[in-house]
């Protein structure tokens, strides 16, 4: 029994293999369909941002991105934090990552 014993791991190694090329076109099932991700929400608003106004935003990023009810809402702040006293929340569609509005964040 023990001699056959090494055939174990290289098994094992080649059923895992087989199984990463069988479902290397799956879809994710963390996410949803229909749903753009949370770095390309975050991405998107930084973009939006800056084009908006280059100037004033040009030292943003995105600090924190959430979901709520089909939509991303997406935090940014000035580098280095500003403790939300310059900070923007972004609401994103989560379809398209189109924006649905911008303000500035509830206390």
């Amino acid at each position: 029994m023990r001699r056959h014993r090494w055939l174990l791991y290289p098994s094992w190694i080649l059923f895992c293999a087989a199984l990463v090329f069988a479902l290397r076109n799956s879809e994710d099932p963390s996410r949803r369909r229909g749903r753009i991700l949370s770095n390309d929400a975050a991405a998107r608003a930084v973009a939006v941002l800056r084009q908006s106004d280059g100037a004033k935003y040009r030292d943003f990023e995105a600090v924190h991105v959430a979901w709520e009810r089909n939509r991303w809402i997406v935090l940014c702040d000035r580098v280095p934090h500003t403790a939300l006293r310059e900070a923007v929340v972004l609401e994103l569609d989560g379809r398209d990552g189109r924006v649905l509005g911008i303000r500035k964040p509830i206390h």
